[in-house]
């Protein structure tokens, strides 16, 4: 048997839980492109949906996770049906980029939703002076030159580790997320500071605009029905929902904190020998496939949250099915 293969049954010892493992991610694949691509056709064919800036930063949102669908999904699929990892070449130097950049500017688009969120009940007068066409367009470009600058310096601090001898070997992961990847190339110390340092930064700025936001729009929902005496039970009930729909989307990332602080503590070396020694199921090799499986929910739940749900997108669907009938 071939190095890759062995380490594939390290981290899926069991040949049911593969086949298993297959079948989720086709499901959550093919859910995925169906609900995004639903929710981006009936907000592509509205026009009285077009202006609105919220909409506008969900098409963004919706193209993120599309494309981090379309790099992730195959790959694990790909190397659960030949039953090894993924080897190290351009490919997972790829996908790895590809993923750096949507996981990022998934995170700073939620962000600006949750602001525009907060202009939009809290500072309604002034609303379409401060977003206007021009500033959003500049939003979403910086979402993704913040986000395509990020993923770059990881991938050239990343080449310091780069050996032309590893290129075809086997990494110790079915997706070259950034433990696999490090672990392939030594553990370069300068790429996995600068990816901890600025996913954390970024992941808690999110965290914190997104509260501050909705605390003052449950706040505003307040002062506008308490001369009335009564209990704003929808503004509780939809702050709620989205902030608990912020901690399943951020679920993976803060999966990823957790592990790199317990990678930290535990040390480099004895987690290392732990992956590649251990029969049978392994931590890490657990830890790899929940991250892979939690990867996949944030791009099925995303246009349900913001898109799907919402009375104006559900409208125009009907719309659309009826252009194309007409067309």
């Amino acid at each position: 048997l071939d190095l890759g293969h062995c380490l594939f049954t390290s981290i899926l010892p069991s040949e049911t839980a593969a086949q298993v493992l297959v079948c989720i991610i086709v499901m959550l694949t093919i859910f995925s492109l169906l609900v995004n691509g639903c929710a981006l056709l009936g907000l592509g064919r509205s026009e009285d949906l077009s202006w609105e800036p919220r909409f506008t930063l969900l098409k963004n949102l919706i193209l993120s996770d599309l494309l981090l669908v379309l790099s992730e999904s195959p790959t694990i699929i790909a190397c659960l049906l030949m039953r090894r990892t993924l080897p190290y070449g351009p490919w997972c130097l790829t996908q790895y980029f590809l993923d750096t950049m949507c996981i990022f500017c998934t995170i700073l688009t939620i962000t600006c939703m949750a602001l525009e969120r907060y202009l939009y009940v809290c500072q309604a007068i002034y609303y379409l002076h401060i977003l206007t066409s021009k500033r959003l367009c500049l939003i979403v470009g910086l979402t993704w030159l913040l986000s395509g600058a990020a993923a770059t310096v990881n991938m050239i601090l990343m080449s310091l580790g780069h050996k032309a001898a590893l290129v075809g070997t086997s990494t110790t992961g079915l997706l070259c997320e950034p433990d696999t990847l490090e672990i392939h190339l030594g553990f370069p110390r300068s790429v996995a500071i600068f990816r901890k340092v600025s996913g954390f930064t970024v992941t808690m700025l999110c965290i914190f605009s997104y509260l501050f936001s909705y605390f003052r729009i449950y706040q505003e929902a307040q002062n506008v029905v308490q001369p009335f005496q009564q209990v704003n039970r929808r503004a509780r009930n939809t702050v709620l929902f989205y902030c608990s729909m912020l901690l399943l989307q951020l679920l993976p990332v803060l999966l990823k904190i957790v592990s790199d602080a317990l990678w930290e503590l535990e040390g480099i070396a004895t987690t290392a020998s732990i992956l590649m020694d251990s029969p049978g199921w392994t931590t890490a090799g657990v830890l790899h496939i929940i991250l892979l499986v939690l990867l996949q929910v944030p791009p099925c739940i995303n246009p349900l949250i913001y898109g799907l749900r919402n009375q104006e997108v559900r409208q125009a669907l009907p719309r659309l099915i009826w252009w194309r009938k007409e067309h």
